[in-house]
């Protein structure tokens, strides 16, 4: 059986702007239907801790996992350094190296605004939208389209000790949501049955249940190294979010 109990997590609470752009409204009528199951792994099994089981900053470990899964699908996987990892904590999410009172995680949103304004050790972020948690279609298109999608989860004690992340119906107290604390997670992989994050350098499936009762934030990433390599996908109105993102900035 699992044991993460000593692991970290990271995500603080919920940052929303009306300004983020919305995935819905770039997924044109021609689009066809997400496929039944996808998987962006391309093999690799491990990932590399990114320092999430020493620090909470599982806000910049997803980034870097994004990273990997990207650049493994354009022939050439990087694993950016943990040196570098603790360096974008301290840049984004305000962490002191030696000073334990500023490992206090970090805000997706203020992650994904700081990246787009700059970049992670040279990978850029050329947008993000927003898909709706509880929209499975619009989650499974971010994942088909763009390689996966950057989620929040408001973990459960109950998470701390399964192989498999699923809801306990007796829980109790140790099954509400955040009880455990908040996470951010790289999701690249879904079938019909759930969805598999990275994190802690592996691989985690979730249950249906587990992301319907427990995920509460989710970031379509349009990464360069991802539209590079794949393109804008038919169907996605890209000129229409290149606008939008113009109008905004």
């Amino acid at each position: 059986m699992a044991d993460h109990s000593k692991m970290k997590l990271g995500r603080k609470a919920i940052k929303t702007d009306s300004r983020t752009l919305q995935l819905a409204r770039y997924l044109t009528p021609t689009l066809p239907p997400p496929p039944p199951a996808k998987d962006w792994t391309h093999g690799i099994t491990g990932w590399g801790m990114m320092l999430n089981d020493q620090l909470g900053d599982c806000t910049i470990a997803g980034v870097g996992h994004a990273v990997q899964v990207w650049t493994a699908n354009n022939g050439r996987e990087v694993t950016v350094s943990d040196t570098t990892v603790e360096t974008y904590y301290e840049r984004w999410d305000g962490y002191v190296p030696g000073n334990p009172s500023t490992d206090n995680g970090g805000i997706e949103l203020d992650v994904l605004n700081d990246w787009q304004k700059g970049d992670f050790a040279g990978h850029k972020l050329i947008a993000f939208a927003d898909p709706k948690p509880s929209n499975l279609v619009e989650i499974r298109q971010s994942i088909a389209l763009f390689g996966g999608v950057y989620i929040g989860l408001a973990m459960p004690i109950t998470a701390q000790r399964q192989d498999v992340w699923d809801v306990v119906p007796r829980g109790g107290a140790n099954a509400r949501p955040g009880s455990w604390g908040g996470h951010a997670v790289f999701v690249p992989t879904y079938d019909e049955s759930g969805f598999t994050c990275i994190t802690w350098g592996q691989l985690k499936v979730m249950t249906l249940a587990f992301w319907k009762k427990y995920c509460d934030e989710a970031h379509t990433l349009l990464g360069q190294d991802w539209l590079a390599s794949q393109g804008a996908p038919s169907g996605f109105d890209l000129a229409q979010l290149e606008a939008d993102l113009k109008a905004i900035k």
